[in-house]
Formats: C-alpha cells, structure tokens, sequence
C-alpha cells in the first residue's frame, strides 16, 4: 500500500459530539481533523446554544453548516469567526430527505445557479476577513455524470479544499463510489480534493490510492464501526477488545456526565453499535443482545459479555 494520506473524520449526525470526538483524539489519534455535525442557522446565524459546547471540544474541528442562503451562512461565520474559527466548511452532500426538501445538503446541486450566487456572496466576505470556505459536496443529484457541470461552478471560487463523497444523491451510501468519475474531476480541479466514500480498510484505501493522488482522505461510517481505523489504515495494529472496551466504557461515562440521561445515552450507543456489529460477523446472537438492552443495567453485561468471548474483526 502506498503512504497513507492525511485522514479526516466525518461528521455523523447523532454519534460524533465533542465527547465523542475528545475521546477519539485521545485514545486514538491519526486523524488531522474532525469535522463537526452540522450546524443548521437560521437566517440570522442564530443556532441552538449546545451547538457552542460541540464548537469548543479541544480538538482540532472544523464547524460545517447546513444552510440555504447566503446570509444565513455569513451571519454565522461572523460569530464563528469571532470564535476563533477560521475554516468553515459548507454542506452540499447530506442526503437526507427533509434536507433536501429546503434545498439544503444535496438539494443545493438542483439548482446550480442559485449555489453559484450563495458561493460568490460567501466567498466574498469570507475573503474580507481572511477565512477559510470548503465544501463538502456529493458528485450529482440523480447521476455522478453530473458533476462536471457542479465541479465547474465550484472552480470559480478560491474553496480552501473541495471534499467529495464519490457518489450521487440518489445513491445515499449504497453501491461503490465513482472511482472513475472523481478521477477524471482530480485533473479538473482548481483546489485541494479529498475523497470521501467507503474507505473502511487497507484494501479500500489501496484501490483509491492506485487509482487518483488526493490531498486527503474523509471517513466517518467506517472510523465509527472501527475507532482504531486511521491508525491499521497507517500500518498499525488493528482493533483490540481490550480497548474497543475501555472506549466504550469512557465514552458511556462522559455523555453521562454531560447531563445525558440513562435512556438517551442507552440509545446513542446502541446506535454506535449499529455501526460496530460488523467487527464481530459470528457474533448475531450476542449484538442482538445488545441492541435489544432496554437500561444500561442489561446493555452493559452484554457488552462486556461479547468482549470477553470475541475479538474485533478488521472490517472488508
């Protein structure tokens, strides 16, 4: 495999909070940056206040907002650059339904001019006060053919990196990312690109690397089901139970102590074990165990349960 490139950790909407992500740092650094969930402003650049606890993790994080208009984005980036911030990243790539139905996310590639307006206006005062603006985008609405038209757009403004999830809207997360199509979009590209799609082992990693030379490589999905997956994907040594144990141990502690209750913090770590069932394909039985717990009080003797009779399997 080839040198690994600079890795950055995806924003995933209900898991990578900034307990997540201080502990991620801490018991497993290799990626150069997290990005945080989105942030969705109004139209003044008013958002919910627990947006600045996940804003102030101490580590190194990008803020991306989820927006429709200009304004809405530079009146927040006036508060966020107030904030010390000096990189914002725009989200043209969520697929969700309801975000996409306010032309927000991916909705924003239906309609090329109006993105094309929203960039020159942000642009232009981010210029003014010496900020950074990158985008997180998906290759196309209905098809990655698409993206020669969107890529045209983006190479008219000065975007400090351009991070493309190398698929369509309409694809979601199923079915292989365009591998050709972003490399024809690398030799077009005005800007530093990063890849984002399905990178969750080394083999993964060596097909995009023998492929296209990328300034970075985004993960989320995979570096969820596997918190030690920047470091094998660097040639290091893969997940062990052992710690696998201690972060899930840490991780239910702190959000506990961050004032979520039992039931909301059961919830979020079943919804992390959604992700990491896939390290431990023999074990059916014992996942369902887990993802059936209804307290923590039974979630927690399945865990430890499971620990203690398998180890993490590298993911595929």
């Amino acid at each position: 495999m080839k040198e690994a490139p600079r890795f950055l950790f995806a924003p995933m909407e209900g898991l990578t909070y900034a307990a997540f992500r201080t502990l991620h740092h801490e018991l497993f650094p290799g990626a150069s940056e997290y990005f945080t969930p989105f942030i969705a402003p109004d139209r003044e650049g008013s958002f919910k206040k627990k947006y600045l606890k996940e804003l102030t993790a101490g580590v190194p994080s990008v803020p991306q907002l989820l927006v429709n208009s200009a304004e809405a984005f530079n009146a927040t980036a006036l508060k966020l650059y107030d904030l010390g911030f000096r990189e914002i990243n725009l989200n043209t790539g969520c697929p969700s339904g309801t975000v996409y139905a306010k032309h927000k996310g991916a909705g924003m590639l239906r309609d090329l001019n109006t993105l094309d307006q929203i960039l020159d206006s942000v642009c232009e005062q981010a210029q003014q006060l010496g900020m950074r603006i990158s985008v997180k985008t998906r290759m196309g609405d209905h098809s990655t053919a698409e993206f020669p038209d969107i890529l045209e757009v983006f190479n008219r403004y000065p975007l400090s990196r351009l991070i493309v999830h190398a698929r369509c809207r309409d694809d979601f997360y199923q079915g292989p990312p365009d591998l050709q199509g972003f490399r024809d979009a690398a030799g077009r590209c005005l800007c530093p690109l990063v890849f984002n799609g399905s990178i969750a082992s080394p083999g993964s990693l060596d097909r995009l690397l023998n492929t296209v030379t990328v300034d970075a490589v985004m993960i989320g999905r995979g570096a969820v089901a596997d918190p030690a997956l920047f470091r094998e994907l660097s040639g290091g040594p893969p997940l062990s139970s052992e710690e696998l144990s201690v972060f899930l141990d840490r991780l239910t502690a702190r959000w506990l102590a961050d004032g979520l209750g039992p039931a909301f913090t059961l919830e979020r770590m079943k919804a992390l074990w959604f992700y990491m069932k896939d390290l431990f394909p023999d074990d059916k039985s014992q996942i369902k165990a887990i993802l059936k717990a209804k307290s923590l009080e039974e979630y927690r003797p399945a865990v430890s349960s499971l620990l203690c009779s398998s180890a993490p399997q590298p993911l595929r």
